[in-house]
């Protein structure tokens, strides 16, 4: 998968922030894609503990910008952007506050086209990752809500996984008398088109499968309905890809089972793009293949702003920093 990726970087190279510049993790991985010479990373702190911490490593960062946001140049057209892009919202001083924070200032620079992509949370809590996405660079034309999923590797082998990280489930969206604007299913469907969209960036020609403890009506409750209506307007948002549901996941993975409980079915049997109802069940689901399937598992891949943004876990290591980077780039 990537070669693929680089080879595509290669072509096309993009500038990707780093949020939390001084950690040695980023600085290991920075040195990395310095050397690789397919991506330019961007780096976020102090200018002398970036630099300290790097020779400290034994990190060759040589040439690489740092940017500190406590002595950026741009800093007052910076505050003047996001005083108009948060409408009234915060004041001048409170922006300014903002930015001096690494999350804030590294999404800006992203707003403000002077990188394609951000990666953070080695430090930065994912709230901390998501909220200024949400507040400054926001979600793209047509998306409703920002969702997650994983690509998950075994050789050869890939599947993706949504939404395993940001919905915690889905509920309607009511107006003030009491309407609804945006129903569960609506949302359900939108993780399930991004996510088959997301595993065709890297090379998965999707059949999505929205999954339950039902197989087309062999089950009852409000968990089987939402994941049939969202399968239906799933498939009226994206005819181009195949999916189908509500089916168990014995019938998405398995083609005795999915021509048994689904006749007929083109992703029964065969599907690589997993869509779980809620959370719960999404980050057990991607754990189990991790752990007991032997799959690779690279993500959380935020879904549905404008820019490519993505989330570290606090526990990652350099090599997880390189991987995502190289994925959050590639979606730029």
């Amino acid at each position: 998968m990537f070669e693929n990726l680089i080879e595509i970087l290669k072509a096309n190279p993009r500038k990707i922030v780093f949020t939390e510049g001084p950690d040695a993790r980023i600085l290991e991985a920075a040195a990395r894609l310095k050397q690789g010479g397919f991506l330019t990373p961007i780096l976020v702190g102090n200018v002398e503990e970036v630099k300290a911490n790097a020779a400290k490593g034994g990190f060759d960062i040589e040439g690489l910008e740092i940017l500190d946001p406590l002595t950026y140049e741009g800093m007052d057209k910076m505050v003047e952007t996001m005083v108009e892009l948060r409408k009234g919202k915060m004041t001048a001083d409170e922006c300014r506050a903002a930015l001096s924070k690494g999350n804030y200032f590294g999404t800006m620079l992203v707003k403000m086209g002077m990188a394609d992509a951000l990666l953070g949370g080695a430090t930065y809590s994912t709230a901390d990752t998501v909220r200024p996405a949400l507040q400054l660079v926001k979600t793209k034309k047509g998306a409703h809500l920002v969702s997650s999923c994983f690509i998950m590797c075994r050789g050869d082998e890939m599947l993706a996984m949504g939404d395993c990280a940001i919905n915690i489930s889905y509920e309607d969206t009511l107006d003030k008398e009491g309407n609804v604007v945006l129903s569960a299913a609506d949302k359900l469907a939108e993780v399930g088109v991004e996510t088959a969209k997301t595993a065709k960036v890297f090379g998965i020609e999707p059949k999505v499968a929205f999954l339950s403890y039902s197989t087309k009506g062999s089950g009852k409750g409000p968990g089987v309905d939402l994941a049939r209506t969202a399968c239906e307007k799933a498939k009226e948002m994206a005819p181009e890809f195949a999916i189908d549901g509500e089916m168990q996941f014995d019938a998405a993975v398995s083609p005795t089972v999915g021509q048994l409980k689904f006749p007929g079915s083109k992703v029964a049997g065969y599907a690589n793009t997993f869509i779980f109802p809620e959370i719960q069940s999404g980050n057990i689901g991607y754990k189990i293949a991790q752990r007991l399937g032997g799959f690779d598992a690279y993500g959380p891949i935020l879904q549905g702003l404008n820019a490519p943004i993505n989330d570290l876990s606090r526990g990652c290591n350099a090599e997880e920093v390189y991987t995502m980077a190289i994925i959050t780039a590639a979606m730029a």
